[in-house]
């Protein structure tokens, strides 16, 4: 028998949702600031867990963590990244996302595991639990009713029908997609917060979503219908708001970022900005296409460019940049290490561990740079002097403290040591500035003029600068 809390919580939704300030005749841009006042968040992933099984040839449909290895997972983040501010597990693809559990439709098992289980174990060390998952995926029976709909509109009717505007007249490759258009819709996405919501899960990466606007991928070409971008921008309007009203983070991941991300901007709490980790290390980071910016998903090929390239529309009470999972035991080098944790943190970004316990090795330490991370407590957003990749001042970071202090970045991509420098006149400082390097954990002196040091190959210096009394 239900309880009340489900009933309960919708009554409370919608009276939150009745009262956004978009229903108050409010511009939509204010409705959009209301939901960019969250840090990135610093979590876990199983991603390069299910990667690489993938890459030995294990089919999804058999792939599986066990409970007792999310146990092995959750005590090992507990004991080597929540004292560091990590404070959540995620889930990703690849393992199968089943229903069954409830009469709800929605997923509730992943792989072997019951997400409620996974919840309880989170929260039995101080941990919280995200999902992947895409409230425009259909999981469950096609004869499943819509609550909110006095049972009279189904699963089934949310799916394409003849009629639907559509980019391509093909079938969607592996997802059954909800459109945005169809009624029921707004009451299936805010079913699926709320069934989230219930279990106590507030962080959902909902994933391939340029597939749902217009059935492109670059890589890939004709990946589906594609439901157009009005349908697309209803449906991210319909997930932003139920979002919104149970207190869910909603992570992007996919976007074409059409007019410079001005629905994804709008609409989400954070953007993927940079094409998959994939194997990881400097490829990834700062190798892979470098240089090239492109119309649409994926717009850059690697972290450092989509970190250059989308800094226009990151900063305070803005959208959040994500640079994808960070694999640091695929890293040769320390200075590649800091590089990769350096350039996400000054950029506003999260960190997602992917590391396992038993690929991770010594490297876990540059997971567990406290000062760095202090920058990620502040919400702390830095940009790059130049926005053009190609220009060396790109690799100049910098920004103004929640206490008044700066902080400089200076990184060097190349594969030879680089002098990088930068006149304080430059950022507007005037006076004596006391340095400290926060990966040394040390004070360097002072300046009134310039920082200027020798980069070790595709290394960094992160400095923070305070005003000398």
């Amino acid at each position: 028998m239900k309880t009340l809390i489900p009933y309960i919580l919708c009554l409370l939704a919608l009276t939150a949702c009745d009262n956004t300030p978009e229903a108050n005749g409010t511009p939509a841009e204010e409705t959009a600031n209301k939901i960019h006042n969250q840090s990135a968040p610093l979590y876990w992933s199983i991603y390069e867990y299910c990667y690489t099984k993938s890459e030995e040839g294990v089919p999804n449909e058999k792939m599986d963590f066990t409970e007792q290895q999310w146990d092995e997972i959750i005590e090992w983040v507990e004991k080597e990244l929540k004292p560091y501010g990590y404070d959540m597990i995620c889930t990703d693809g690849f393992i199968p996302m089943l229903t069954g559990d409830d009469n709800s439709g929605y997923m509730t098992r992943y792989g072997s595991v019951k997400l409620t289980t996974l919840v309880e174990k989170c929260k039995a060390h101080g941990l919280k639990l995200g999902i992947y998952d895409n409230p425009l995926w259909i999981h469950g029976d096609d004869s499943t009713p819509i609550e909110g709909t006095n049972g009279q509109i189904t699963f089934g009717d949310l799916k394409y029908r003849n009629g639907d505007k559509i980019q391509h007249n093909t079938n969607d490759t592996w997802f059954s997609w909800a459109v945005a258009t169809h009624d029921g819709a707004k009451e299936y996405i805010d079913g699926f917060f709320r069934h989230y919501a219930e279990m106590g899960i507030k962080f959902i990466r909902m994933d391939f979503l340029s597939w749902y606007e217009d059935g492109n991928d670059r890589g890939m070409g004709i990946v589906g219908r594609g439901y157009g971008h009005d349908c697309y921008e209803q449906a991210l309007k319909y997930i932003s708001e139920s979002a919104q009203c149970y207190g869910v983070f909603t992570s992007l991941v996919m976007p074409h970022l059409y007019s410079n991300a001005a629905v994804e901007k709008q609409y989400g709490n954070m953007v993927r900005i940079v094409a998959d980790t994939g194997k990881g290390g400097w490829n990834h980071f700062s190798n892979n296409g470098r240089g090239a910016v492109y119309p649409n998903w994926p717009n850059c090929e690697n972290m450092f460019d989509g970190f250059i390239y989308w800094s226009k529309i990151s900063g305070q009470d803005n959208v959040i940049l994500d640079g994808d999972f960070t694999r640091l035991n695929t890293f040769s080098t320390p200075e590649e290490c800091q590089s990769v944790i350096s350039l996400q943190l000054l950029a506003g970004g999260p960190i997602s561990v992917s590391d396992m316990p038993y690929s991770i090795g010594d490297k876990i330490t540059f997971y567990q740079n406290e000062e760095l991370l202090a920058l990620n407590k502040e919400k702390f957003v830095g940009k790059p002097l130049s926005a053009k990749s190609h220009d060396k001042e790109s690799q100049i970071w910098y920004g103004k403290t929640s206490d008044g202090s700066w902080i400089i970045g200076l990184f060097n991509r190349e594969d030879q040591q680089q002098n990088r420098s930068i006149q304080l006149s430059k950022i507007g400082l005037k006076g004596t500035w006391k340095v400290r390097d926060l990966w040394q954990h040390k004070d360097l002196g002072t300046t009134d003029t310039t920082i200027s040091h020798d980069i070790p190959a595709r290394g960094c210096r992160i400095l923070r600068l305070t005003k000398a009394l």
